[in-house]
C-alpha cells in the first residue's frame, strides 16, 4: 500500500493498482489488426466503455503493454503485443482468452460474447491546476453526455508512479454508470510536474485543489460530490475530505492502521500462511517492528535492535518466509548498506500516520470496501475498528468480499500455492457508482459481498 523504498533493495508495495489496461485480440479474432501494427503501450486513444444489449457493460483503458478491458460483471482481461502478433490472455494470468470479443482502436468494441455493443457518450475536458507547493497538477474531468446534474467522484490513487490520465480504469467504469469522474496524475507521475512523494499531508493537499478544480469545471452539473480512495489513497482521501466536505467518501482496500503496522500485519501473515505457529508469528512480528524503527527514521537509528534479533532467528525456518511490506528486504542487508542506501530513495512516507482520528472527523457517509484476503493490506485490525465505530454511530457502510485480494482481484491457487488472479469481484464497480449516486448499499444487492449498512 506504501511504496517504493531502495531501488534493487525495497520494492514497491501495498498501493500498487492492479488491474491497469489491456484489451481484445483472441486467436481468431479478425479485427486484432486494427489496434496497431505495433504494441499501442499506455496509449489512451483505444480506451472507452460500451453498452452491452443485455444490460451489462464494459471499459477498456490502456496499460504498459497493451489494453485490459473491464466488464462490470467482474470479468477483465489483457491484450498484449506480443511476436508481432496481439495476444489475449484471462484475467492477468498466462492462460489465453477464450472469450469472443471484437474490437478495434478504430471501431472500438462491437461485440461481447454474442452481445452487440454501443459506446457510452461523454463529455472530456483536460485541465491543469495548482496543488500544494504551487505544483502544477493535469487533470481531467469526465461526464456523462447530456446537460443533467450527476455525481461527480475524484479518484485520489494509490501509491503507484504510473499515470492516472493513461491508466485509471474508473474514468471509464465510472461514466459507463452515469457517474462523472475527474482523475489526476498526482505530483512526479504522468504530466504532472513536482516529485513523487507518498507524503499523505501533501497529497491531500493535492486531492483538496483537485475537488475544487472538478467543482469548478462540472458547474451546474455537478450533483454529489464525493472522494474515492483506493488503497494508500484510503488514507489520503479521508484527509483531503475534512477539507473538501463532500456529499461522501468511499474507500477501497485501504487501512485504518499507520504503514508500519500494515509491514508488521504482512510479516506475521506471511509466517502464518507458511504454517507456523503463534510463537514463530510473534517472532516475526518483533522482526517488523524493529525493521519498522530502521525505516521510519530514515535509516538513521534501530539497527542494534534489528541486528540483534537477526541473530537470534536468523536460523529459524520461518525465517525466510518472511517478507512483509519491506521487513524480508530490510533483513538482507547490512547495517553500512542501509544506512547509506535508504535515505537516496526516500520518498517521505508518512510511515506512522493514523487513518481512524482522521476518519472521526469525517462527517459525510462513508463506503469502506474490504477485500477479506487481501496479502498486501490484511484488513482484520481496519474491519475490527470500522465496526466499532459503527456501532458509535458513525455513518459508515463496511463491505467485504471475503475470498479477494488486493485490488478486489479474485484468483485460483496454483500448486506452489501462489495466486494467479482472473476478475474483479462481481458488482465492486457498481457498488462504487451506487454509493456516489446516493443508492443505499445494503446486503443482498452485490454478489459475494458481505455488506454491514450504517445504523
Amino acid at each position: 500500500m506504501t511504496a517504493a523504498l531502495m531501488a534493487g533493495l525495497l520494492v514497491s508495495c501495498s498501493s500498487r493498482m492492479p488491474g491497469l489496461p489491456e484489451m481484445p485480440a483472441l486467436p481468431a479474432m479478425p479485427s486484432i489488426p486494427g489496434l496497431a501494427a505495433g504494441p499501442v503501450a499506455g496509449d489512451p486513444a483505444c480506451g472507452g466503455s460500451w453498452r452491452l444489449e443485455n444490460g451489462g457493460g464494459l471499459a477498456v483503458t490502456a496499460m504498459e503493454e497493451g489494453l485490459r478491458w473491464r466488464a462490470l460483471d467482474g470479468q477483465t482481461g489483457r491484450f498484449v503485443f506480443e511476436n508481432e502478433a496481439w495476444k489475449a490472455y484471462i484475467g492477468w494470468s498466462d492462460r489465453l482468452e477464450d472469450r469472443q470479443i471484437e474490437f478495434t482502436c478504430e471501431g472500438g468494441l462491437t461485440q461481447f460474447e454474442g452481445a452487440s455493443a454501443v459506446p457510452v457518450e461523454v463529455t472530456v475536458q483536460d485541465t491543469v491546476f495548482t496543488g500544494a507547493k504551487g505544483t502544477q497538477l493535469a487533470g481531467r474531468l469526465i461526464l456523462p453526455a447530456g446537460a443533467e446534474t450527476v455525481p461527480v467522484v475524484v479518484q485520489v490513487h494509490g501509491s503507484g508512479r504510473y499515470s492516472a490520465l493513461a491508466y485509471d480504469g474508473f474514468q471509464h467504469l465510472l461514466p459507463l454508470q452515469g457517474v462523472g469522474v475527474f482523475i489526476y496524475d498526482k505530483r512526479g507521475t504522468g504530466a504532472s510536474k513536482g516529485d513523487y512523494t507518498q507524503n499523505f499531508s501533501l497529497l491531500a493537499t493535492d486531492a483538496v485543489a483537485a475537488s475544487a478544480e472538478a467543482r469548478r469545471m462540472a458547474g451546474q452539473r455537478l450533483g454529489r460530490f464525493g472522494l474515492h480512495g483506493a488503497s494508500q489513497g484510503g488514507w489520503v482521501a479521508p484527509i483531503a475530505a475534512v477539507s473538501v466536505k463532500p456529499d461522501f467518501v468511499i474507500v477501497s482496500y485501504g487501512l485504518l492502521e499507520s504503514p508500519l503496522a500494515e509491514n508488521r500485519a504482512q510479516t506475521v501473515q506471511d509466517v502464518a500462511e507458511a504454517g507456523f505457529g503463534p510463537e514463530a508469528q510473534m517472532a516475526a512480528g518483533m522482526l517488523g517492528d524493529a525493521a519498522g524503527t530502521v525505516m521510519a527514521s530514515d535509516f538513521k537509528s534501530g539497527f542494534a535492535e534489528l541486528e540483534n534479533l537477526k541473530k537470534i532467528y536468523k536460523d529459524e525456518p520461518w525465517y525466510r518466509h518472511v517478507k512483509g511490506e519491506f521487513t524480508g528486504e530490510i533483513l538482507q542487508h547490512s547495517e553500512v548498506v542501509l544506512r547509506v542506501a535508504g535515505p537516496l530513495r526516500s520518498v517521505g512516507t508518512s510511515w506512522r500516520h493514523e487513518g481512524e482520528p482522521v476518519l472521526r472527523q469525517v462527517s459525510a457517509p462513508v463506503l469502506w470496501i474490504l477485500a477479506g484476503a487481501d496479502r498486501d493490506a490484511p484488513p482484520a485490525y481496519t474491519r475490527s475498528r470500522l465496526k466499532s465505530l459503527q456501532y458509535e454511530g458513525r455513518p459508515i457502510t463496511v463491505a467485504e468480499y471475503p475470498g479477494y485480494d488486493h485490488g478486489m482481484r479474485g484468483f485460483d491457487i496454483l500448486p506452489d500455492g501462489s495466486r494467479e488472479f482472473t476478475h474483479v469481484a462481481p458488482g465492486y464497480f457498481e457498488m462504487v457508482a451506487d454509493f456516489a449516486a446516493g443508492v443505499p448499499v445494503v446486503p443482498g444487492g452485490y454478489p459475494e459481498a458481505v455488506i454491514l449498512p450504517s445504523r
